[in-house]
């Protein structure tokens, strides 16, 4: 089965085995791993900030975020269809208490006039108290709703001026920003430097099995550290699977490039197909979104022939290229997609 479902379908190689395998390890709820130790501080290093928090998951990461940037009862402006608002179970509500301020996008990237105009009160007669305060914003790099679509260092910066004219703090869910750094060229340091905190995944793209970071100022991290145990991600010897991040981090990023390669050329081929709708401008790192009438339907015949998509809704489906799918598996599932599409 050539699986496209996700890039969180992978599975650690031999020399990954071998590294988490021999990681040494002790109690990160006690601040003792050294492995841990290790990976917090190179991917600090690597986004230019001063301490990194290692957590389970790119939501946890997000969702401490939330906690250290807020206040319940605060309001947070972002995309109407980022991963923080549609995939994480409701958190922000539920964990950190705040509401959300969702705008409309063409590919998860708005402007500074239109965070403005978000956190503009209806009318400067009522007092203050009267609505919600907006405290934070945050952006998605890649987005993924929008078919892995990069923001450009560019707008990043103009948006993260006009926050910080607003005095609103600055998220940026960076969980694919290595496919945002391999697709611009745009070195991680400079995206970070634009936002306060980063969150950054290990499981996607990179191919590690396990984990992602909260990167920022120490004092927000310190804080961080406080919630990821409150949310329940305290780890004992989490050297083991924090030695296949850092494996990722020192081998996985350079080929993400082959990726955005194999996903560009299934897009073309699909693009050409009768009954298959794909946006090729959304196509800009390793995602690839088509719309045919029955996605359930034909991501099913696409399965009974050895190429496992995911349907996002009833006419809409997503593939995603990554380590473990390869040129030669890349040729497999286009001739796959084209005999199915022929066959409808």
């Amino acid at each position: 089965m050539i699986d496209l479902r996700s890039d969180t379908v992978t599975r650690p190689g031999e020399a990954m085995r071998a590294a988490m395998a021999s990681a040494p390890v002790g109690d990160d709820v006690l601040g003792d791993d050294p492995t841990v130790i290790r990976l917090e501080a190179r991917v600090a290093e690597l986004l230019g900030k001063e301490d990194a928090v290692y957590v389970p998951s790119g939501t946890m990461a997000n969702q401490i975020a939330l906690r250290v940037h807020t206040r319940p009862g605060d309001r947070v402006v972002m995309d109407g269809e980022s991963h923080i608002r549609v995939h994480e179970s409701g958190a922000p509500a539920a964990l950190a208490g705040v509401t959300i301020a969702p705008l409309e996008t063409d590919h998860g990237i708005f402007t500074p006039d239109q965070l403005i105009d978000a956190t503009t009160q209806p009318s400067p007669d009522f007092p203050p108290g009267l609505f919600d305060p907006t405290t934070l914003v945050t952006m998605e790099n890649t987005h993924n709703e929008k078919g892995g679509t990069v923001w450009g260092i560019d707008s990043m910066r103009s948006v993260s001026a006009a926050a910080r004219d607003l005095g609103l703090a600055v998220h940026l869910d960076g969980a694919r920003l290595w496919n945002a750094t391999a697709a611009t060229g745009v070195d991680l340091d400079q995206f970070a430097a634009t936002v306060d905190t980063v969150n950054v995944c290990f499981s996607k793209g990179l191919g590690a099995p396990i984990g992602s970071a909260l990167v920022g100022p120490r004092e927000l991290i310190d804080r961080g550290r406080w919630f990821k145990k409150m949310y329940g991600g305290g780890f004992r010897q989490a050297g083991i699977i924090a030695a296949g991040a850092l494996y990722a981090l020192e081998h996985n990023r350079d080929r993400l490039v082959d990726d955005h390669d194999n996903a560009r050329r299934f897009a073309e081929a699909a693009a050409d197909l009768d009954g298959l709708t794909v946006d090729l401008k959304s196509v800009q790192t390793n995602m690839v979104f088509f719309d045919v009438a029955d996605a359930s339907l034909f991501a099913e015949r696409l399965r009974s022939t050895g190429v496992d998509m995911l349907a996002l809704d009833p006419t809409r489906i997503r593939a995603v290229f990554h380590l473990d799918v390869s040129d030669a598996d890349t040729t497999t599932a286009i001739e796959v997609l084209r005999a199915v599409a022929a066959s409808r």
